[in-house]
């Protein structure tokens, strides 16, 4: 008898619990209205006197755990102060389900789409967490803290024979239309691709109330979807009349007196390597022999910092937007054009202003002697990288002798790097061919070769050596502030995972310290080179590392083994870059660290911004990529699979990068499962197997211009 009384208590048990959820759920809707039993019993659908008796019971318990409080007799509202409650971010996906990251927590929450309430992409949120039915922790939402955004862009669809219409957002993780009212329509037209701004979402309304701020045009059209793009992430295209009438005035004469507070390296052979469509030259080299038969080679960066002034208009502007954006079609600058592509580019046969940092490297690549400081320069010849690239293959042309030099020094430091622990991830980038249309009329990809790699090296010398001239300068025991570009260890857990992974195709993977780690993962790539599993390992093991961001805390950067480094190379079109400048020349010149508060937020602000653009940048590349394959509908292509998810897989066209999705609703053959651990679905009557890194027949089905998606389906 005993037993049987213990297994009705565990069985009341769980359905108290399995109530408790359920009222938590509903008095949830509206958090801050007060419930008496006899609503909550109605609103849970529990009307008999069983199962009211059963509701006042789990009431008790949530009351006992202090997940509701009682604010008057019988009366009963959530109790929005108790442990049960996280604040975190909320990461919508494709199905509508969300996820909350909570700092300190490892595993996010997951939050159902029926309990998000009005909460959006991005936004803060206070969740209530509970275990439903015995399984993982997961959470609804009681309040949005904090709006990450108010402004979004989407379709407008005018209700028919109505004076009011709905905006239905581009991005699917934004899971509500916008009503925009009679008055608040503001010239948009139906079908019309517009900016809207929400307004105010009232408690128990389905829908946000929001204003349309601007039409963009109509929908699948270039110039409508390039600019939705910069709109759908706050990114400006144009600048303020007042900021392009500031950059006007600079002065741009390189004048006498303030030459001879610089170094004067005019007379020393300087150029540029860049990319054939480049209009901004940021960085250039020196180099010369000297008399003890040592190289010295200058790193030159424009000297933005002399131009751009803080406290300006100008200097406010490129701190907002803290990173230009590089479109399919166009770049986005930080600086207005008459800086970036003028007066603070390295053009060929002029005298620039520059900030160097100029190194005597002996046979070996190693630094005799180093300095740091402002120069004066001109440029003796642009190169391309085709062009620096055919006199280190044939050894022939303009300067071959110093560009082979100086290939010599690079593929000595990059060997040193990757003994150190650099990790050698080395995928190409796709790109376009666009006509006089901007329309997409070929494909191809960018790869690295020795010249890009020549110009990576002293570029990377140059922000480590920066980087760590600050950080160790005598006489600062407590260490000088700066600007690092920090790359944190990856995660052991997803290291753990993918060495497992990987060992089911024979590789193997050292973990036990971080030396070995990088050892591992060289190998690794190496080993993977031409292989069908190339791009799926590749690919994970590009997910297993962290992202790198900008701080005050100099915790080394991991993938490229460096202890100390920073962003030096680039000012014109990163602002951390900017800022670096200007700490360095303040400590060459003797003053005091600055307060390291206010440049940490300053460097979470350019981090934010470069996740932003990145972003933008992905969107404008799949953007083309659909264009590109509306031409081959109905084609058919041998993809990999690149990503699977529990709603289906993407497969990459290889040839011409293009990624599409299979909804695995659409594989009729069988009725397929998710597992996470193999990255792959399997049937459950077949035993048929889709997995990452798989080959498979695909034809084009539909392209999605304002989504930016494909569609595949799969070829038996």
């Amino acid at each position: 008898m005993a037993k049987k009384k213990k297994y009705i208590s565990q069985k009341n048990d769980h359905k108290l619990m399995e109530i408790g959820r359920l009222i938590m759920k509903f008095m949830n809707q509206n958090q801050t209205k007060v419930y008496n039993y006899k609503q909550i019993s109605d609103g849970i659908d529990h009307k008999n006197p069983r199962q009211r008796e059963m509701v006042i019971q789990a009431l008790h318990k949530l009351l006992a755990n202090q997940r509701i409080k009682e604010t008057d007799k019988g009366k009963y509202s959530i109790n929005l102060n108790i442990e049960g409650t996280l604040t975190g971010i909320i990461d919508f996906n494709q199905s509508g389900n969300a996820y909350v990251a909570v700092e300190n927590l490892k595993d996010d929450i997951f939050i159902h789409s029926k309990n998000v309430k009005d909460a959006l992409q991005g936004d803060k949120v206070l969740i209530v967490t509970y275990n439903f039915k015995g399984k993982k922790l997961e959470g609804s939402v009681l309040e949005v803290l904090e709006r990450k955004r108010s402004e979004f862009v989407g379709t407008f669809q005018l209700v028919p024979h109505k004076e009011f219409g709905f905006v239905v957002c581009d991005k699917k993780t934004i899971n509500t239309d916008i009503f925009i009212p009679k008055g608040k329509i503001n010239g948009a037209e139906n079908g019309n691709k517009v900016v809207v701004k929400m307004t105010e979402w009232k408690p128990g309304d389905k829908n946000p109330e929001g204003e349309i701020l601007q039409v963009l045009g109509n929908p699948g059209d270039h110039e409508t979807e390039i600019h939705s793009i910069l709109a759908e992430y706050g990114l400006p295209y144009e600048f303020p009349e007042e900021v392009e009438r500031d950059a006007d005035k600079i002065d741009r004469r390189i004048t006498d007196e303030e030459a001879a507070k610089r170094w004067d390296m005019r007379d020393v052979l300087t150029f540029t390597i860049d990319p054939k469509d480049a209009k901004d030259f940021d960085d250039a080299l020196s180099m010369r022999k000297l008399e003890n038969g040592n190289w010295e080679v200058g790193v030159h960066i424009a000297d933005v910092s002399h131009y751009v002034v803080p406290g300006t208009i100008l200097d406010d502007e490129a701190y907002e937007r803290a990173t230009s954006v590089y479109l399919v079609d166009r770049v986005v600058p930080m600086l207005p054009e008459v800086l970036s592509n003028d007066v603070c580019s390295l053009r060929p046969n002029e005298d620039k202003y520059t900030f160097s940092a100029v190194f005597e490297l002996n046979d070996n690549a190693e630094i005799q002697k180093q300095w740091f400081g402002r120069t004066v320069i001109h440029s003796d010849r642009r190169f391309t990288y085709e062009e620096a690239q055919e006199r280190i293959e044939t050894k022939e042309g303009d300067l071959q002798e110093e560009i082979n030099v100086l290939d010599r020094l690079a593929k000595i430091m990059r060997a040193g790097r990757i003994k150190n622990g650099a990790i050698t991830f080395d995928r190409s980038e796709v790109r376009f061919n666009l006509d006089e249309n901007n329309q997409p009329i070929g494909v191809y990809f960018k790869i690295s070769k020795d010249s890009n790699h020549l110009i990576e090296e002293f570029m990377l010398l140059a922000n480590k050596k920066v980087s760590e001239f600050v950080s160790l300068k005598k006489g600062s025991p407590n260490g000088n502030t700066f600007i690092y570009r920090v790359h944190d260890d990856p995660d052991p857990a997803k290291l753990e995972a993918l060495r497992d992974f990987v060992s089911t195709f024979g590789y193997k993977m050292d973990l036990a310290n971080t030396k070995k780690v990088a050892e591992s993962l060289n190998t690794l790539l190496k080993d993977v080179k031409g292989k069908g599993e190339e791009n799926m390992i590749e690919t994970l093991a590009m997910r297993s590392m962290s992202k790198a961001v900008y701080s005050t805390e100099p915790i080394g950067h991991y993938g490229l083994g460096f202890d100390y480094y920073s962003h030096f190379t680039s000012p014109i079109r990163r602002y951390p870059d900017l800022l670096a400048h200007r700490l360095l020349q303040h400590y060459l010149d003797g003053g005091k660290s600055p307060d390291r508060n206010e440049l940490e937020e300053k460097a979470k602000h350019c981090s934010a911004m470069e996740r932003l653009a990145a972003d933008a940048e992905r969107d404008s590349i799949k953007f083309m990529q659909v264009k590109f394959m509306e031409k081959h509908l109905g084609e058919t292509f041998t993809g990999v699979i690149s990503g699977v998810a529990e709603f289906g897989f993407w497969v990459e066209i290889p040839e011409n990068g293009a990624e599409g999705l299979i909804k695995l609703r659409d594989l009729m053959d069988d009725s397929y499962t998710y597992d996470k651990a193999t990255h792959a679905v399997y049937g459950s009557r077949t035993g048929n197997r889709y997995q990452l890194g798989d080959q498979v027949q695909i034809k084009v089905v539909k392209a999605n211009l304002i989504q930016k998606q494909l569609d595949f389906k799969i070829v038996e």
